[in-house]
């Protein structure tokens, strides 16, 4: 179990803010301290080395429940592999105090974003863990709200899930993309297509 933080405000009341984090048990580490936000970003890159594989799903959720934690442990005590994990993120916070048309990013009501991270070494471990992260995912999409972390689809997810993740906020994207690359030449990530 691990517990990540992020306070992006007055340093002084952020030290306050963890407080309850810091006091609660004996951790194996400590790595909750004053850092750069461009640092706090690149934090967790090197659990994630190039040359692994990766299977993702995720989840928008409104709000942590008893019955999604149980899911999520459940679901975490079968991982097939040391280096995938459950995850829940909390993104309240400015998303939330947004009107919709502020920016092309749609599920302003997401408070959390679960994460099922499929990570493994070998491609003779592909069909346990892909397995396990479909499991997971298909058993806790109950609690979503409907929409997903864009950077957290699989490459198997089509234009729907693509959908799900940028709602209203898609269209806007479509004019976007047919002003500013109406030949479609940045299309190798999640790819939106021109109008």
């Amino acid at each position: 179990m691990a517990i990540l933080a992020c306070y992006s405000g007055n340093p002084a009341e952020g030290e306050k803010a963890v407080v309850p984090i810091k006091s609660f048990g004996t951790p194996v580490g400590d790595i909750l301290v004053r850092r750069p936000y461009a640092q706090m970003q690149s934090l967790l890159d090197a659990t994630q080395p190039k040359g692994r594989r990766y299977y993702w799903k995720s989840e928008y959720l409104s709000r942590i429940e008893p019955a999604l934690c149980g899911k999520a442990m459940e679901h975490a005590a079968r991982i097939c592999s040391p280096q995938s994990a459950v995850i829940l993120f909390q993104i309240g916070g400015a998303l939330n105090g947004l009107s919709d048309d502020h920016s092309p990013v749609d599920n302003r009501g997401a408070r959390y974003v679960l994460n099922i991270a499929g990570s493994w070494e070998g491609a003779d471990q592909d069909g346990a863990n892909v397995a396990w992260a479909r499991e997971a995912w298909n058993d806790m999409k109950a609690f979503s709200i409907g929409g997903t972390y864009l950077n957290f689809l699989a490459e198997d997810e089509g234009p729907e899930r693509v959908r799900a993740a940028l709602g209203k906020g898609l269209r806007r994207l479509v004019e976007v993309k047919a002003k500013w690359d109406p030949e479609n030449v940045f299309r190798t990530n999640r790819n939106i297509k021109p109008a």
